[in-house]
């Protein structure tokens, strides 16, 4: 294919692209000029390059629309018949567009049926004089102070000329020292250039130029006439744009085309680069004294560095993704005859454009099933007191290695009663085998294969193609799709997708002396199952369970599952080396149990072979360092067959046993263990913790007078928990990082030493700076680290910032009740931060003391476990008090059951917030300022 026309092929097919998603938009806001002055040039660009390469359909077509367009930039009205006829023209143009690049031709046919209905909207050709709704819109006075004798006679002897001529009549005469645009096109046609001189790009430029004083005139009144004709606007042109020429010159030096293949050669390059560090540091950990290993370790760095380099050239953001929905929704509104706005966020969230390739008709289908069976009409909408226009937000982000997209709509929901019917109806489960299902279970079916609850076909819906489809393309990617869904408010399709698919991060298990890779994109924590430990097995109906953190997780060993040998119930008791792998697979959590864990490791995924390729439990494999080749469990696969397993009536049985336990649950909380200047161990709430760190020192900078470190971005401060603490010299350095509003900071410690759950009663309380006191944790006497002394360390300003993101003209009085002096001292400064003037508590009859002298608090937040008064009988006294029985309470828990949530409302409180929750609880107190000022 010759070089100009594959090029114009290209720049033609995104500019049709950004003019779907503009039109779209302009229809919403036909008063924003400058969108319609973008899609006027984008299109006028399309014309003048087709009628330069020689294009005569592509240019018919383009110019047609193009003058329609023009007639909304003289003030013509945007109606929806005529976005939906120019919408129509363009995919005529995108279908001429595939078959010139197939056959390197315009293809025959024509194209007057749409040309037609351009000119009847327009006002052109045979429809001159004929009333259309753009005339309509053009007051007469303009017409009439704006028409010369010489445009009335011109426009008069035009009606037998071709329809070109006419167009140019009917928009204005050419004043002295003026051109048309369409002979400045011609001219450049038939002008031999010089040698090296692109005619194409030169035509396109001026073409454009032209179009933007055009544009600017119209904004600015009349096009006034040159002061003489020997002195013609093109010739200045030439001297005026040096600066703007040089500046678009050095920011189009800036990026370069690179061919897909290209940047595909250069990812595998990368893989087998990385396979070879791989084996490398096999070598090395083989060998601990070799003379290699600092050369190897930095040649891993540098792997790292050039693969992240690699994957950034192939990230791309999902809005790329999203470009044609705006257009879906539109038709499908109108198709549908409903009002629908389409909310997308998080556009700029990148991911690899092979993820985002196959992710696209996933989208595409669930956003039109939103639209179809989630969205009511505006009368339904109407007496069901709902807005009138529906809506369907898009959302997407980043969660650890992988990126989640959210399809929420506020439409009616999922009908599990017609979900049921269905089922029982195809046969895809008995009565009774629903009878044991969670709502949630029983939604999950509309995923299976020719399963739809549409009463009709239509060309939207109804024919059981497309859910089941959509899982399995999420599937095939190591994705998985979930689904949240309550009658009559919406429901909300959560799908979990990897950033890239080339290189993956996994966890090494063994499992009957057989090893195999778990990406970590699902792997939840690890846990360690000892005889003696708090972690032990227990059975519910056969089904081995492990508590933890007052949850039953189900589990089977990965030699049941893949089938290698059968575990026994004695095997599956565990000795001092036995490891549960916590997996999530949607909302599906669940416990893998090993032989052995080994460590981490980047691989690359390797197809599997086509003999293989049935078995579900596997996705690839990979070759590790030292040479062999092992399988990569497929989440999903693990996920379905573990369902298979462990049988429909787990849920209900580990719900059953929940419930029985909640007497025996204690107020725990989970626990970080570190040291940091001594041997004695220090503590903070995990909670509170962002992520956990290793730096190598030779990324540690000193600026400013303190230490820093780049992280994600940006320069993050260290600081250290005591004077004590010896950073190290070598090697890497271990640190806690606590971020916020998009600042983060480093506390530098000696060692982590562990995760516990535990109790949390400190029993000494200190008068050191930094230390809330000591608690006795895993039998050792533990100091545990005020965090909110150290934050502002890194930034003076931590807790002086907005972080409700609501305008207080006068500070809210909040009052603070809790009996922990450690919860006392660690949120009195978040409520601080959130603008509210505190006042806080350490019983119930403190409270209500303190309430009885003034009763003008506008917000409560209580503890629940308190001796004396409890947070319930607490709620309950203020409630019956006529003074502040209307007073919004927030109660703060570390028990955040169903049953404990359930006996809260009953009490009275308004909101039930988790005590490590800080986002929770800083939403919670924006929602109950947000009701006071509206029941004000």
């Amino acid at each position: 294919m010759d070089d100009l026309l594959r090029e114009f092929i290209e720049e033609t097919n995104e500019s049709l692209d950004v003019v779907d998603v503009e039109l779209v938009k302009f229809e919403q806001e036909p008063n924003n000029a400058q969108i319609l002055d973008n899609i006027f040039r984008l299109v006028h660009t399309i014309k003048g390059t087709c009628g330069f390469l020689g294009l005569p359909r592509l240019e018919s077509l383009a110019h047609a629309a193009e003058t329609l367009m023009g007639k909304f930039r003289d003030g013509a009205p945007v109606t929806g018949e005529s976005v939906s006829v120019i919408l129509l023209s363009l995919d005529r143009i995108k279908e001429i567009m595939s078959e010139l690049e197939a056959n390197e031709a315009e293809p025959d046919g024509s194209d007057e049926d749409l040309i037609d209905q351009l000119d009847r909207l327009a006002g052109v050709g045979k429809y001159v004089g004929q009333s259309t709704a753009v005339d309509a819109a053009e007051p007469a006075e303009d017409a009439v102070s704006d028409t010369t004798p010489v445009e009335a006679s011109a426009a008069e002897e035009g009606k037998d000329n071709a329809p070109v001529e006419v167009y140019q009549v009917l928009e204005r005469e050419l004043k002295a020292g003026e051109v048309s645009l369409d002979d400045l096109e011609r001219a450049f046609r038939e002008a031999d250039g010089p040698d090296g001189f692109d005619v194409a790009q030169s035509a396109k430029e001026a073409a454009e130029e032209a179009v933007a004083d055009a544009a600017s005139m119209k904004r600015h009144g009349k096009m006034p006439a040159a002061k003489a004709p020997e002195k013609p606007v093109a010739a200045k042109k030439k001297q005026e744009p040096k600066a703007a020429d040089k500046e678009t010159k050095s920011v189009a030096n800036q990026s370069i085309r690179v061919n897909v293949e290209t940047l595909e050669h250069l990812m595998t390059m990368v893989s087998e680069l990385v396979l070879t560090r791989n084996q490398l540091l096999e070598i090395v950990r083989r060998h601990e004294d070799s003379e290699f290993k600092v050369p190897l370790q930095r040649l891993s760095n540098v792997t790292v560095e050039l693969q992240e380099g690699v994957m950034k050239t192939r990230m791309q953001p999902i809005g790329n993704a999203w470009q044609k929905l705006p257009r879906i929704v539109r038709d499908l509104a109108n198709d549908l005859h409903k009002d629908i706005d389409l909310v997308m966020v998080g556009q700029d969230t990148e991911l690899d454009r092979q993820v985002l390739e196959l992710i696209k008709d996933p989208l595409t289908h669930m956003v039109r099933n939103s639209a179809d069976h989630g969205l009511e009409t505006s009368d339904e909408r109407v007496a069901m007191g709902k807005p009138v226009k529906g809506t369907i937000k898009l959302s997407a982000y980043h969660e650890g290695g992988h990126i989640i997209i959210d399809i929420e709509d506020d439409g009616r929901g999922i009908n599990t009663e017609k979900v049921k019917e269905k089922i029982l109806k195809s046969e895809l489960a008995t009565e009774a085998e629903l009878d044991k299902m969670s709502e949630q279970q029983i939604n999950k079916f509309i995923f299976a294969a020719g399963f739809s609850t549409a009463e009709k076909v239509t060309n939207v819906s109804g024919r059981g193609v497309g859910m089941d489809v959509v899982r399995n393309n999420i599937e095939v990617i190591g994705g998985s799709v979930d689904l949240k869904s309550v009658p009559g408010k919406g429901s909300i399709f959560s799908i979990k997708i990897p950033l890239t698919l080339a290189i993956v991060s996994t966890l090494l298990v063994e499992a009957s002396g057989d090893r195999f890779a778990i990406p970590q994109l699902s792997v939840v924590e690890l846990v360690r199952v000892q005889n003696n430990s708090e972690h032990k097995i227990e059975r519910i109906k056969d089904t081995p369970v492990l508590r933890l953190r007052n949850k039953l997780l189900p589990l089977i060993h990965l030699s049941n599952l893949l089938g290698i040998e059968e575990k026994s119930e004695e095997e599956l008791k565990l000795d001092d080396n036995g490891f549960i792998v916590v997996m999530q697979v949607g909302a599906q959590t669940f416990g893998v149990v090993v032989d052995a864990v080994f460590h981490t490791e980047e691989i690359v995924v390797k197809p599997m072979a086509s003999m293989l390729r049935h078995l579900t439990m596997f996705s690839g494999n990979t070759i590790l360092g030292d040479g062999s080749v092992i399988m990569i469990l497929d989440p999903n696969g693990v996920a379905q067959a573990f369902g298979s397993h462990v049988g429909t009536d787990m849920e209900t049985n580990k719900e059953q046993a929940e419930k029985e336990a909640l007497p025996e649950e204690k107020n725990t909380v989970s626990l970080l263990i570190f040291r940091a200047g001594s041997a004695e161990p220090k503590a903070v709430p995990l909670s509170l913790v962002t992520r956990l760190e290793e730096f190598e020192i030779e990324k540690i900078e000193f600026s400013n007078g303190r230490d820093m470190v780049q992280y994600r971005g940006a320069l993050m401060p260290l600081v250290q928990v005591n004077d004590f603490v010896q950073r190290r010299t070598e090697g890497s350095q271990p640190m806690l990082v606590f971020s916020d509003a998009g600042r983060s900071m480093g506390l530098v410690v000696d060692e982590i030493v562990d995760i516990v759950d535990e109790q949390l009663n400190i029993e000494v309380s200190s008068e050191v700076p930094g230390i809330l006191g000591t608690a006795v944790i895993k039998g050792k006497a533990t100091e545990i680290i005020d965090v909110g002394h150290f934050l502002p360390q890194a930034f003076e300003d931590w807790f002086h910032r907005k972080e409700m993101g609501i305008e207080d003209v006068v500070a809210k009085k909040l009052l603070f009740v809790d009996d922990s002096s450690f919860f006392r001292n660690m949120l009195g400064p978040v409520f601080k931060a959130a603008g509210y003037e505190v006042t806080i508590c350490a019983s119930g009859k403190e409270t209500l003391a303190v309430l009885e002298r003034d009763p003008s608090y506008e917000i409560v937040v209580s503890d629940i476990e308190m001796p004396e008064m409890n947070g319930f009988e607490l709620c309950e006294a203020i409630r019956r008090q006529p003074a502040t029985r209307d007073i919004p309470i927030i109660a703060l828990s570390s028990l955040c059951t169903p049953a404990a949530i359930e006996r809260g409302r009953q009490a009275g409180f308004n909101d039930y917030v988790a005590k490590f929750d800080r986002p929770g609880l800083i939403a919670s107190l924006k929602e109950q300022h947000i009701e006071l000022g509206a029941a004000a």
